[in-house]
């Protein structure tokens, strides 16, 4: 039986996590996206703590594939593009930050700072790609580093935005879900 309550518990996990990486479809202010939360959750809730880097960073990179090879098609197919380090990377490093975070216990205060932490962790790592990228705006220079930084604060603000509203919606989701079908919720592993 608990199995079963498992398979049940990590399919709602898996299926949040590709509807929210999905939502990047939808018509959306620029970087008010889910990839923070998405992180977040999956650190959070994720039984096998590998799952919680590669199904968020699986989902990201199916998404990107789908964006980048229909929505904003090109001549030739598009399996993966440089750029898209810059967006891995910061992934990961949420991940092990929400593996800290949530190491205890699941609460409205963690999943707040791990909203903001991941907005950090996004902004800082994604513009230094932009900084390095031969396609930079800005010189690659110490004052070129803080040119890039400046010009991102507007993004910053809706990817914060972004990491709050889907952090509310994946954890606050989760959570309902469980409460009011509890056989979905994960068995927790014994640590030895």
């Amino acid at each position: 039986m608990k199995n079963i309550e498992n398979n049940k518990g990590f399919i709602l996990i898996l299926t949040l996590v590709l509807v929210a990486a999905f939502s990047r479809l939808i018509p959306h202010a620029p970087n008010f996206t889910a990839v923070g939360a998405m992180a977040l959750f999956g650190a959070a809730h994720f039984t096998k703590k590998y799952l919680a880097f590669v199904v968020p960073i699986a989902a990201m990179w199916f998404s990107d594939l789908f964006i980048n090879n229909f929505v904003y098609a090109s001549e030739s197919f598009v399996w993966f593009q440089s750029f898209q380090l810059y967006t891995i990377i910061p992934m990961a490093l949420i991940v092990l930050a929400g593996l800290f975070l949530f190491k205890n216990k699941v609460t409205p205060s963690n999943v707040l700072g791990g909203s903001v932490l991941a907005t950090i962790i996004f902004f800082l790592v994604s513009n230094f790609g932009t900084w390095i990228s031969p396609y930079s705006l800005f010189p690659n220079t110490f004052g070129g580093l803080v040119s890039t930084y400046v010009a991102g604060l507007p993004f910053a603000l809706n990817t914060l935005a972004g990491d709050m509203f889907f952090s509310l919606a994946l954890f606050g989701s989760f959570f309902l879900f469980t409460t009011k079908f509890p056989s979905f919720k994960l068995a927790k592993v014994k640590s030895k």
